[in-house]
């Protein structure tokens, strides 16, 4: 069996192990990339909300905290959107449940910023409570299958096997080289290997399948590399992505993994939310100006008891996501003290590349034109994985003729 011969065996088997989760990363992917416009759409009770006047301003959001905190009694409200991300959506707050509590029914709450009227809430994710649920279950499925830890390894070893799947395609569209007319070897390679990027569409049905697989994977090869090895960070970053990419790009560390766990934390943060915030904000404000970053958006507040920290999110001239900010500020959450930021590009190179693959993963960059890019990118991949099974099946009920073709497809 030649070099090439085992790649074609080695593409097409691993191909098959993948493309069952492919299809599923496709179809939910492409849903995802308008995941907040099908949410509401499905959801208006909660995510449209009317102003009552035209410059009406919201409510403090920490008075909003404290009334959903009373409002769920078994609950510590530890996550916050410090203000609605435009004039006609909620605010969001996340529960966590109190030690010793029982399970909550909820953990996402929906709250009219204007008059601080709670809309409703729902478990994240939880299909059983109905078609509210449909597009967090649908991230859930397309990050770990809805299997917790074990599918987001599952997706994540997917991704592995993608991302080297790649460069073998790529590979296998090559013709090889001729052994005579040495002297005009390059002119016909590249001759010949531009049939690989062509779809004979009257062709039969075998050869056209066979050209949207192949040509399929070429034409967005680069896009589709982005998105496989973006899937590695996103599910296996401590395991796989970020020692294999520190080889190369230095990144900052987290300033919290300093930072010694309590073993009785405080249910709430002894600064208070209030005064915690403010001196969060100050620090932000101090670190924009020694980088020299413009603040555009406060956007969210958190609280880790363990580590006795909170966490200020903001969105910043360092940041090239355009659906949330990744600019971090962590203070001591008992006297203000800073511990530390984390900036997503500008500071460390392999961070700065993370952020921008990343982005492009959940169609966070380019505007409504990408994200119609990324969805198409998503059919593409089904299609891939669909053509990829058809000529397998071909191959196993004509084994000679199949071979041939995928051995030699120029001819």
């Amino acid at each position: 069996m030649t070099v090439r011969q085992r790649f074609v065996v080695l593409h097409r088997y691993v191909g098959l192990v993948m493309a069952g989760f492919l299809i599923i990363a496709g179809l939910t992917g492409a849903l995802l990339v308008w995941y907040y416009e099908l949410d509401a759409l499905i959801n208006p009770q909660w995510l449209q909300v009317e102003p009552p006047a035209a410059h009406s301003e919201p409510l403090s959001p920490f008075g909003l905290r404290d009334q959903v905190d009373a409002a769920y009694p078994d609950a510590n409200v530890h996550w916050m959107m410090l203000a609605p991300p435009d004039a006609h959506s909620p605010v969001r707050f996340f529960l966590s449940p109190k030690p010793g509590a029982p399970a909550l029914p909820i953990d996402e709450v929906f709250v009219n910023p204007y008059t601080g009227q709670i809309l409703g809430g729902r478990l994240w994710g939880d299909l059983s409570q109905g078609i509210s649920n449909l597009m967090p279950f649908i991230y859930r499925l397309h990050h770990s299958l809805a299997l917790g830890t074990l599918g987001t390894w599952i997706f994540g070893i997917i991704a592995l096997l993608w991302t080297l799947d790649c460069f073998v395609g790529a590979w296998l569209t090559f013709p090889p080289p001729r052994r005579r007319d040495a002297r005009h070897r390059p002119r016909r390679f590249w001759t010949r290997w531009a049939k690989a990027w062509q779809i004979r569409w009257r062709a039969g049905g075998h050869k056209r399948t066979f050209d949207l697989h192949r040509a399929g994977g070429l034409w967005p090869w680069a896009l589709l590399l982005v998105f496989a090895w973006s899937g590695v960070a996103l599910t296996l970053y401590d395991q796989v992505y970020r020692p294999t990419t520190g080889l190369f790009l230095s990144f900052q560390e987290n300033p919290l993994d300093t930072v010694p766990a309590r073993a009785n934390p405080s249910p709430q943060p002894p600064i208070g939310w209030e005064p915690g915030y403010h001196a969060a904000r100050q620090h932000l404000e101090t670190l924009a100006e020694e980088r020299d970053l413009t603040i555009h958006a406060l956007e969210r507040f958190a609280y880790t008891p363990r580590k006795n920290a909170l966490k200020l999110m903001a969105r910043t001239s360092s940041d090239v996501n355009e659906r949330f900010g990744e600019t971090w500020v962590y203070v001591d959450a008992t006297d203000g003290a800073v511990l530390g930021h984390y900036l997503p590009t500008g500071e460390a190179a392999g961070n700065t590349v993370t952020t921008w693959l990343t982005s492009l993963h959940i169609a966070a960059v380019g505007g409504v034109g990408y994200r119609v890019l990324a969805t198409v990118l998503g059919v593409a991949v089904i299609v891939l994985s669909v053509t990829g099974i058809l000529i397998w099946w071909r191959k196993r009920a004509k084994p000679a003729r199949s071979q041939r073709l995928e051995l030699w497809p120029w001819i």
